[in-house]
């Protein structure tokens, strides 16, 4: 597979295609996290039409969306922040203000797998006290 313009690799897992390897990875995680009953309802490309005056400006499409803790939350992994993307943001928050919006960036330094592993396993452990 080609890189995109920000040097971004596309991935597929389970089917689905993803922009970049880091939000592939984010979809495993969430997914983890959905298996371990912390999150439910997971989508991948939540769109929001953001209307203005009645009239459609433009769609913010985000990567993932998911309720936690009876919120609902969308979530971007961003690398680069294009100025289309933070303006729609703003947009969105501006039409929904009681909206969870998280940005995932891309970690400069790499976490090691053992890492994510004991993170992963900690999260099950505290899903089986609930």
């Amino acid at each position: 597979m080609a890189y995109s313009k920000y040097s971004a690799k596309p991935t597929i897992v389970d089917g689905i295609r993803f922009a970049s390897k880091r939000e592939a990875a984010r979809f495993c995680e969430l997914k983890n996290l959905e298996r371990a009953k912390v999150i439910s309802g997971l989508t991948c490309q939540p769109k929001f039409p953001l209307i203005v005056q009645g009239k459609e400006v433009c769609t913010y499409i985000g990567d993932f969306a998911y309720i936690e803790d009876q919120k609902f939350v969308v979530e971007d992994v961003k690398g680069f922040k294009t100025d289309v993307y933070k303006l729609k943001r703003r947009l969105l928050l501006a039409l929904q203000p009681g909206l969870d919006h998280r940005e995932i960036g891309v970690q400069r330094k790499p976490q090691s797998a053992r890492n994510i592993t004991q993170e992963i396993s900690q999260v099950f452990r505290e899903a089986g006290r609930r």
